[in-house]
């Protein structure tokens, strides 16, 4: 583990200080211009606070307000956060900072063009057209010698839904690649569909789950029903208490209808409670090290 200097070490905790109010400004601020001056404020404080010397190995481990994960072999870590633009927008905020031998910096801003990018779960981007999600969960698995870093998120999409999304990111001449040929799922009429990413859009408040079972090596996900026999309106699913979910094999995530033999009752789901509070702040689970949600 990298050494901080005391001078570097008293900067980073400053920097830190810092940005918990600039980051709870962000959250809690009702004015937009107000989110968009202290989400300015937040990214330069954040800039400043990993550019010091060894700061990958600096945890923020008092902030709440964002997300922050490392990969499970330390290659690199990922640190996303939201700005409420209105009731129906929202855009993601991330960065990528890898390990460096020197303690150096070497960073990839994340950009958020989701917006502007048609059919999420058919494209492949980089760090520059970002689809955008506040990351829970990292799982690494290997394929040919080969390194695949799932990534499940969470989008707070508009006031009437929200999305939760698995995608795969690998590295290609050094740089971060979202998506790709990962997924065969079943579509609206049950027949096999690939696509780049999963996503899983459900009506706003219903909590639906999606998680990875460390014991099982797989990703369980509730199976969504519409609550008004509409399932095209995407607002309308909620979660049955029946689990679906995926299953890593031969470089790509494969499919299960159906994980466990009977539904589960409400509040005693065999996977995590929810990625945030009543307040609107990271949870940290029980057992688990802070970001693995």
């Amino acid at each position: 583990m990298g050494q901080f200097s005391k001078q570097d070490s008293l900067s980073l905790r400053m920097l830190e200080d810092s940005m918990k109010t600039s980051s709870s400004a962000l959250r809690d601020d009702l004015t937009l211009p107000g989110r968009l001056q202290n989400d300015s404020l937040f990214t330069r404080q954040l800039v400043r606070s990993l550019k010091i010397t060894n700061s990958f190995h600096f945890p923020f481990d008092s902030l709440n307000t964002f997300s922050r994960l490392y990969s499970p072999d330390s290659a690199f870590r990922i640190i996303t956060w939201h700005l409420q633009i209105d009731e129906d927008q929202v855009k993601q905020r991330g960065v990528i900072q890898m390990r460096t031998t020197d303690g150096s910096l070497k960073i990839f801003p994340l950009t958020d063009k989701s917006d502007g990018i048609e059919n999420h779960d058919k494209q492949i981007g980089n760090h520059q057209n970002w689809i955008g999600a506040i990351y829970y969960k990292i799982i690494l698995t290997r394929y040919n010698q080969n390194s695949y870093y799932t990534l499940i998120g969470y989008d707070e999409n508009s006031i009437r839904s929200n999305k939760k999304l698995i995608e795969v990111m690998t590295f290609k001449d050094e740089k971060p690649v979202f998506g790709g040929p990962y997924f065969n799922v079943p579509n609206d009429e049950g027949k096999p569909s690939f696509v780049t990413r999963f996503i899983m859009e459900y009506k706003k408040g219903s909590g639906a789950r999606l998680t990875y079972d460390d014991e099982l090596n797989i990703i369980v996900k509730e199976h969504l029903i519409s609550e008004s026999n509409q399932p095209q309106r995407k607002w309308t699913l909620i979660g049955d208490g029946d689990y679906e979910g995926f299953t890593w094999n031969s470089g790509k995530w494969v499919y299960i209808e159906k994980i466990f033999d009977q539904k589960t009752p409400e509040g005693k789901a065999p996977i995590p409670e929810p990625l945030r509070n009543e307040k609107g702040e990271f949870i940290k689970e029980k057992g688990k090290k802070k970001g693995n949600r």
